[in-house]
């Protein structure tokens, strides 16, 4: 589903080849996305994350708003990689949860689609993370989306996917730096394949490691290939200072 508009304007169209999507069958997608979220907008202005309040217009732009009362929260971490919200909607009471797919598909067992669900099959799973791969490699920021009255019981709504494009002038001061003799590096909590895709956007070597990759290597083989790594990809705080001992 491809959605029209740009920026943080409530302007825009749910289209599927082209033609008009009934935003009914993902309401509970968009309202995921909207309750499992700590930012505003306000006279068009963001308070609080970028990627929380394009969310934030998700929502608005199918006039998905419902009103409800938060209950509870678990903050996003980048160790867990996902956050939740326990929300009061009418007399029922609901967790949201947002964060890394391959994270919270394993806390999914059940599955909505149609607004009908089912029993989430490893098939189902294989399924998801192709899309989510194919997603990051245009180098969408993806997020999955999950409810469920029970935290050991949720059922997969979807993946969001969100252009984040780089800046004009990083590919410049890139090259300025190759030039200089100075070497970029990124380090960013998005997935490998996101980060490869940007890499190629602004001219630097799509070589990567995962933070996952990071643990099963010792410290001095990490030393060795840091010579030849470019991208560090879902990595958390615990693994930039590996990375920072490493370089």
């Amino acid at each position: 589903i491809d959605v029209t508009g740009e920026g943080y304007s409530y302007e825009g169209k749910f289209l599927v080849k082209n033609k008009l999507y009934d935003k009914k069958k993902i309401s509970k997608l968009l309202e995921a996305g909207l309750l499992c979220n700590n930012s505003k907008i306000e006279k068009g202005k963001i308070i609080g994350d970028p990627t929380e309040a394009s969310l934030i217009v998700l929502a608005n732009k199918a006039n998905s708003v419902a009103p409800f009362v938060r209950l509870d929260e678990i903050p996003f971490s980048s160790e867990t990689k996902f956050m939740a919200t326990l929300n009061n909607i009418g007399r029922e009471k609901f967790w949201h949860y947002k964060g890394a797919p391959e994270v919270i598909l394993s806390k999914c067992k059940f599955v909505l689609i149609d607004n009908k669900k089912s029993l989430l099959t490893e098939k189902d799973k294989k399924k998801i993370l192709a899309i989510n791969n194919d997603m990051a490699n245009e180098a969408l920021r993806v997020l999955a989306l999950a409810y469920g009255k029970d935290e050991n019981n949720l059922t997969f709504l979807g993946l969001v996917g969100m252009i984040d494009p780089p800046r004009k002038e990083v590919i410049e001061a890139i090259k300025k730096c190759k030039e200089a003799g100075i070497r970029s590096i990124m380090i960013t909590g998005d997935h490998k394949i996101t980060a490869q895709a940007i890499a190629r956007q602004i001219g630097l070597n799509q070589r990567a490691i995962t933070g996952d990759e990071i643990d099963s290597l010792s410290d001095e083989d990490l030393k060795n290939i840091s010579k030849e790594i470019d991208i560090y990809a879902r990595v958390s705080p615990l693994h930039k200072v590996k990375i920072l001992k490493a370089l």
